[in-house]
């Protein structure tokens, strides 16, 4: 068994949709990033290259890279998928939260998990979302931006 973790953070901008495990959330800014900007996924990523002694994913996945502008994270998560099974491992779970004043984010909480464990071909119930808020504090407490934690266990496959 190999456990890793992972962080990510965007900050919010008009003009973007706000996308978070793959779902489109209903918002009036999304976030600013290279890809998708879905800091849900980035958060996942991270915990399974870094599980599977792997580099972040802006070595595999650099914000340089003109063929990746615009990508789906869960394009990159299934190609992530594809590196810890390279190095003989499959996910076993994964656990994440989500940091965000706002929206609201518990209606999009199933289909989340639903989405994510479809790309990382687990059950979904093996994958625990949740979100919580910073208390007004910081950045992300004052709604300039979202963050996302995750925790994955890898098995040897």
């Amino acid at each position: 068994m190999r456990i890793g973790i992972g962080y990510d953070i965007h900050r919010k901008v008009k003009g973007r949709p706000m996308i978070l495990g793959g779902i489109i959330v209903s918002a009036d800014e999304g976030l600013l990033g290279h890809s998708d900007a879905d800091v849900l996924t980035h958060a996942i990523m991270d915990a399974l290259l870094g599980a599977a002694g792997e580099r972040d994913i802006g070595t595999h996945f650099p914000d340089s890279s003109e063929a990746l502008k615009g990508i789906s994270s869960l394009e990159l998560l299934k190609e992530t998928v594809s590196i810890i099974e390279a190095r003989g491992f499959e996910v076993s779970n994964v656990d994440a939260t989500i940091i965000a004043e706002s929206p609201r984010l518990e209606p999009y909480i199933e289909d989340m998990r639903e989405k994510l464990a479809a790309c990382l071909g687990t059950p979904s119930g093996n994958v625990g979302i949740k979100a919580t808020t910073n208390e007004g504090i910081g950045d992300v407490g004052g709604g300039l931006a979202v963050a996302a934690i995750a925790v994955a266990l890898l098995r040897q496959a």
